[in-house]
């Protein structure tokens, strides 16, 4: 099996190199950029499986980073965005622009690392051709073949997790489901991975990007147990 190419974007030299060592040592290839315009380039070049990249670059940042390299026509990249910043507003602008995943800084590069083995579990999944299944439910449709996704008859942009994390739900309607769960089926997460490092809150961010761009009365809060897709109506 071909080894998998990770790009590192980060502009403080130690953490990068650091980065880096540890990724390699994992067996992954793994080059290295420290600035916007020269993200978007080692991409193009190289075709990385998986982009860590930092928020704060110079150039331009992380986020139009994300923008321009998710809108090529190779189609889009797994992206891990790291912020220096807990807000939550930074993390579902993150995840708007296409990233897939995100971390805070300071984190262990144990986590890291499993976050990234994670990522690339659920990115490479080849599901075998399956005839068109629709999933409707009153203004909203989920074309799982086509994996497009329309509420009023309007197409909405979902990043690759938002939608995985949609249509799974959906196959389930009114069904809850755990964090643990969600973070298991949906993020590829596994219990060898160190689940308890894992921020629950990647999923409440996932959730209120969904709500915000199909709806609050998509995805129902279940107080106790986690979230469910809206039962039919």
């Amino acid at each position: 099996m071909d080894r998998r190419r990770i790009l590192v974007v980060e502009d403080e030299r130690a953490l990068a190199d650091a980065i880096a060592v540890r990724l390699r040592s994992e067996g992954f290839d793994v080059d290295l950029a420290s600035t916007g315009p020269a993200a978007v380039e080692t991409v193009a070049r190289t075709n990385p499986d998986l982009v860590v990249l930092d928020v704060m670059l110079p150039g331009f940042d992380g986020l139009e980073v994300c923008r321009r390299i998710q809108s090529r026509p190779e189609g889009a990249v797994a992206v891990l965005m790291l912020t220096a910043r807990s807000d939550e507003t930074d993390q579902l602008v993150g995840l708007g622009v296409g990233a897939d995943d995100y971390m805070s800084k300071p984190f262990s590069m144990r986590t890291l690392v499993a976050r990234v083995h994670a990522l690339l579990r659920r990115v490479e999944r080849h599901p075998a051709p399956t005839p068109t299944v629709v999933h409707e439910f009153d203004d909203v449709r989920v074309d799982e073949h086509a994996r497009r996704v329309f509420r009023d008859g309007d197409e909405v942009h979902l990043t690759r997790t938002e939608f995985d994390l949609l249509l799974f739900l959906a196959r389930r309607p009114g069904a809850a489901f755990a964090r643990d769960r969600l973070l298991s089926d949906v993020w590829g997460w596994s219990r060898d991975d160190s689940m308890t490092s894992v921020p629950s809150r990647t999923v409440d961010s996932h959730v209120k990007a969904l709500r915000r761009k199909l709806g609050s009365d998509v995805v129902r809060t279940v107080h106790g147990v986690g979230y469910a897709f809206r039962a039919r109506g």
